[in-house]
Parts: structure tokens; sequence; C-alpha cells
């Protein structure tokens, strides 16, 4: 595969053979940085147990002590006083059936979280083929579903993130933005680390994080002492 000359450039800066501290990494990504955007930073966590088995899933929400620097547009299905509390909370669309036929008839998808109480679930059911794929169904296991809308909302808007295992039992996860600079990169870091190791299944055997890369939107994968994180 072809890459481009600022790519390269940041390859070369990045030892292939070598596992950095997770604050050294979060320095380098940074300073590697070459993109004339403000690049994200994802982390990807591989991790010891098998997707397939229920028993051994890894799923949950945490709010980054500094946010993701992403302005979150939130839908909220509510109705009577959780409703007003969702305007309330700064949601920018709340409604109930007719959010459920807008998304239906026009293909709307002009929000980024969907949070629902409880009673409203058994409407939004007939949006899973459409909110599933895209990782917009609300659940209780992060958050989405809930009586405390307010609260919901103000999480989402605040830099609160899913992380979800993936068939090849990677979760994938961006922590903030290159202009954060390392030191709040890394406490983002360790609080998604940390909700992570908090969440190993009963279940998992053997080693439980496998391995750890950072990387910009645009930069190469660094690779984190696992060791240090555990």
């Amino acid at each position: 595969m072809k890459r481009g000359k600022n790519y390269n450039s940041a390859a070369a800066a990045v030892e292939k053979l070598k596992v950095y501290d997770s604050a050294e990494a979060l320095a380098l990504a940074c300073s590697i940085s070459k993109a004339k955007f403000d690049e994200t930073v994802e982390v990807h966590v591989r991790l010891g147990v098998d997707s397939r088995h229920a028993d051994q899933q890894v799923r949950g929400a945490v709010v980054l002590p500094n946010g993701t620097g992403k302005t979150v547009r939130t839908l909220v299905f509510a109705k009577g006083d959780k409703a007003k509390a969702a305007e309330e909370a700064g949601s920018d669309f709340v409604g109930a059936e007719d959010l459920v036929q807008k998304i239906q008839k026009e293909n709307w998808f002009d929000y980024d979280v969907v949070i629902a109480t409880p009673d409203m679930m058994g409407v939004i059911g007939r949006l899973g083929r459409v909110l599933g794929p895209k990782g917009l169904m609300p659940n209780p296991k992060a958050g989405t579903v809930t009586m405390d809308i307010e609260k919901a909302v103000k999480e989402a808007k605040a830099g609160k993130i899913e992380y979800r295992l993936d068939k090849t039992n990677i979760i994938h996860c961006p922590i903030g933005k290159v202009s954060f600079g390392a030191e709040k990169l890394q406490e983002n870091f360790v609080t998604l680390l940390g909700a992570i190791i908090k969440a190993k299944p009963a279940a998992a055997k053997g080693q439980y994080i496998k391995s750890c890369t950072v990387a910009s939107t645009m930069g190469p994968g660094i690779k984190i002492n696992t060791a240090k994180i555990i």
C-alpha cells in the first residue's frame, strides 16, 4: 500500500518493535500529527475474550473527564415530564411516535446519541433494523435507556462514550483530539482503560488485555505496554 509523505514521516518517528508507556505514546501521537485538521486520537484494545459467547461480552459506557472534543447531538424519546426534562437538559431533539415516523419515512439520522425512557422502548423497537447497525439503538448497559433523562443528556453532551467488542474481540474508542495535548488525553485514556478492566467478565480466562494501540486519525499505530496498564 502506498502511503502519503506525511504518514511516512510520522511512521518513521515510531519504533515498530517498541512498546511505549501510555503517556509517552500519547505525547508521540500528538507530536507527529501532520494533518491540517484537528485529528481524533483513538484507542484500540484487543481482549482475551470470545465475543461469540454471551458471558464474555464486554460493553459499557464511561464519561471521559475531558470529553471527546466532539459536539454531540442527542435525540430523546420521552413523554410528559421526562420530555420536558430532556428539553431543559439541552437535548437537540425530543419526541415520541412523531420522531419514529420521521426516521422511518425520511431516513433521518442527524443525531449522534439516542436516549429513551423504558416505556418508549416498545415504540422504538420498530427502529431496531435502522438504528441497530449504526450503533444508535438505546441500551440499558450504555445508560441510554433510563428514567434519569436529565443525567443521560448531560453526560452525553459532556463526553460519555460507549465501548463494546467488535467481532474480532477489539474495542475501538475515541479519547479526544490532538489539540487536547498529551496530559488530557492521558487522563481520558486512564479512565477508559479503567472502565474496560472493571468490566472484565467472570468467564474470561487467561490474559485479559492482549494488546493496546493508540493512533490519530491519519497517523500510525503506537503500541502501548499492556503490563503497565494492568
